[in-house]
């Protein structure tokens, strides 16, 4: 069946992973609908996103597969599709329990030059993870201790801390450590900052087993692949929509005589009639357009939950190396700013200067035949001022940083530069989402309602990872979102639906 179906009219907002699996699932429908995915951009994949550079392949976007098992459909497709090598498909791979806790780093450095114990890091990691254990425990709780995660961690660490017999100068190390490992659930969750994350109910988001794993060819072979299976011409290029004009009776000229229920305009005036349209689009894009995307406006109650719920931004950056300073094993460096304490706020520093101390550090990548590359990870406000500045200030930068926490003024400067900027990028406006102070699982739901005109006709539906109430922020939440919404279809229109990818 070519895109040209003559079935229900579906559009496809967004050609991520939601987008692409939806479009899939709908293409082997009975119906034979005619399926056109609309994307703003020159690519596929929305946030999965990889690039061949510095002579290996680096991953813009989504790194790795959380959880690979059975349970993940990214993990199921991926070893269908021949992604993965014999590790990451192993029992044992599947079976390891890590329950959202990253591994220690390899080596620690303060910013001011020198290692961190590797005693010393355990114990704060030990404390820091247990008690973000205790943070999944309130979910039904009627009197939570506090409003935020970050509120929480905090008055249990100083109550911690009043029992601490170490000297001062321990005391301010464990704590520039513990403020490190609050940046880094800064980059995990998507947020400016651990105050931001809702209590209650954080517990909902769901950790599958397995040890994360990267693809050795890069993620987004995934989409690829989905992309192949499609009929030809589906995805339209280069075709950012302005406006969904729904509950209407639009003609189209490509059908004399038919009337459709949704009109969708593009920013370069073309028009496309439909059926159904399907939004996959990032919430982030979505807060930013909500007055102006819908028309007529979504439900009050629908769009004060897009308002309600977080959106941050988590940025990734590259640097490049003739030879490896680190050590032949090492696989994670850890950089602990001097001076931080996850119970003060940072006061005193212009962001033009305080910048990279948001820097949790940096995993680095297997060695590629002539490159050895290190990915720094930083988030919040300060990932998004950094997207402001030029390579050659953030290379200046880093490497300053480097000399200073290795101790060695001599260190070559990296000779390449690459990073992530999602928080300018006009069609996604930041990373994922988290559920915010103010916000619940249940306005993610909210956000999943498509909208429907007499009860019954869903004429715009939504998809995509903020659209999950337990993978939200994941390319499994957004798979599983696109299948959801594209069954949602086929039972709107009878019997006879088509196989499961």
């Amino acid at each position: 069946m070519s895109a040209s179906g003559r079935g229900p009219r579906v559009l496809v907002v967004g050609g991520g992973v939601a987008g692409l699996s939806a479009a899939q699932r709908l293409s082997g429908h009975p119906a034979r609908p005619h399926v056109r995915v609309l994307e703003a951009t020159a690519r596929a994949g929305g946030r999965i996103r990889s690039e061949r550079s510095f002579g290996g392949v680096v991953e813009i976007g989504a790194h790795w597969i959380h959880g690979p098992s059975q349970g993940n459909p990214i993990f199921q497709l991926a070893a269908k599709y021949g992604l993965l090598g014999e590790k990451e498909l192993s029992e044992e791979n599947q079976r390891v329990e890590t329950g959202g806790h990253l591994d220690l780093p390899s080596v620690t450095y303060t910013s001011a030059g020198g290692t961190v114990s590797f005693e010393l890091v355990t114990e704060m990691g030990s404390l820091f993870y247990s008690l973000m254990d205790q943070t999944r425990l309130f979910l039904h709780a009627a009197d939570p201790p506090a409003l935020s995660v970050g509120e929480f961690l905090k008055k249990e660490i100083g109550q911690r801390v009043a029992g601490w017999t170490d000297s001062p100068e321990t005391r301010r190390l464990k704590l520039a450590v513990l403020n490190t490992l609050f940046n880094l659930e800064c980059c995990v969750s998507g947020t400016h900052s651990l105050d931001l994350l809702a209590l209650t109910p954080f517990g909902e988001y769901t950790v599958l087993p397995g040890l994360d794993c990267t693809f050795p060819r890069g993620f987004q072979g995934i989409t690829d692949r989905i992309l192949a299976s499609l009929p030809p011409d589906t995805v339209v290029y280069n075709k950012p929509v302005k406006t969904i004009r729904w509950k209407g009776s639009f003609q189209d000229t490509e059908c004399p005589g038919q009337l459709f229920p949704v009109l969708v305009e593009c920013e370069d005036g073309d028009t496309f009639a439909a059926h159904h349209v399907l939004v996959t689009v990032p919430l982030g894009f979505l807060k930013e357009h909500l007055d102006t995307f819908f028309e007529p406006p979504l439900p009050l109650e629908k769009a004060e939950a897009v308002r309600k719920m977080g959106f941050g931004t988590n940025n990734k950056i590259f640097l490049d190396f003739e030879e490896p300073f680190w050590d032949p094993d090492c696989e994670y460096i850890q950089v602990v700013w001097d001076s931080t304490s996850p119970l003060e706020a940072a006061t005193g520093l212009e962001l033009k200067d305080a910048w990279v101390r948001k820097l949790i550090g940096f995993v680095v990548l297997p060695p590629f035949e002539s490159a050895h590359v290190l990915c720094g990870f930083i988030a919040g406000h300060e990932s998004e001022f950094m997207e402001t500045l030029s390579d050659e200030e953030v290379l200046l930068t880093l490497t300053r940083v480097l000399r200073q926490m290795t101790e060695n003024p001599q260190l070559p400067a990296p000779r390449g530069i690459l990073r992530s900027r999602w928080h300018s990028a006009p069609y996604t406006r930041g990373s994922y989402s988290y559920v915010a102070v103010g916000s619940t699982g249940d306005d993610i739901d909210l956000l999943a309602q498509p909208l429907l005109v007499d009860s019954k006709d869903p004429q715009v539906l939504f998809a995509g990872e903020a659209t999950h109430r337990s993978f939200y922020s994941t390319t499994h939440g957004a798979l599983l979102s696109g299948w959801r919404e594209a069954d949602r279809l086929m039972d709107h229109w009878g019997p006879g639906a088509g196989q499961k990818t």
